[in-house]
């Protein structure tokens, strides 16, 4: 994870960063462990007049890479659920989309909950196509703009802070990338409970 890290913050300074950037936010919605706020945070420290274009960028590639997760669940995802989890679970899962879809992608949107994982389970449950584009463009855009704020109104002193905490920082924003692969399995067991005390009995 480090060294996935120093790679792509190595492109801040390339003349094809802004490419980078398009391509690892499109990637992260998808598949790429790292999420893009590394290297836009990095870029728009270096370049703060471009922190709005680069949210923009970063909000582009991520909303596609969104759109090619959803496809690549619809294709083939209901197979590759079914390699790693059992019934009951990608049971559980679908019927949490069903009812809370469009909420459910949006906060998975904004928060360090892994994105990926609701854009591929979007495309594998058949979940409408335009909510869901819809939801993805609102919460990936809002996050990266706040960065982007964020980082053109306190630019210096956040550049200072991140110089000298960057490690915690980086840290910090790993637990809680991974934090949110923890709080969607008892969200999960929570609402299986619950379908299971009101099923009827035979």
């Amino acid at each position: 994870m480090s060294g996935l890290i120093e790679w792509v913050i190595g492109w801040a300074q390339s003349p094809s960063g802004t490419l980078a950037l398009l391509f690892i936010a499109f990637a992260e919605s998808s598949f790429f462990p790292i999420p893009p706020d590394v290297l836009l945070i990095t870029m728009a420290l270096l370049r703060p007049k471009e922190a709005f274009w680069l949210a923009l960028v970063c909000s582009i590639g991520s909303v596609l890479g969104g759109v090619f997760g959803f496809f690549l669940g619809w294709v083939g995802g209901r197979p590759l659920l079914h390699k790693f989890f059992s019934d009951d679970k990608i049971s559980a899962v679908k019927t949490a989309f069903e009812k809370y879809e469009v909420w459910a992608i949006a906060i998975a949107g904004f928060t360090p909950i892994p994105y990926k994982v609701f854009t591929i389970s979007a495309g594998t449950f058949d979940i409408p196509f335009r909510p869901f584009l819809a939801a993805s463009a609102a919460s990936r855009s809002a996050r990266f703009f706040l960065v982007a704020t964020v980082i053109y109104l306190w630019g210096e002193p956040m550049k200072a802070l991140l110089e000298k905490y960057f490690n915690w920082f980086t840290l910090v924003f790993v637990i809680l990338l991974l934090g949110g692969f923890i709080i969607v399995k008892p969200v999960m067991n929570r609402h299986r409970a619950r379908n299971g005390s009101q099923a009827p009995s035979n």
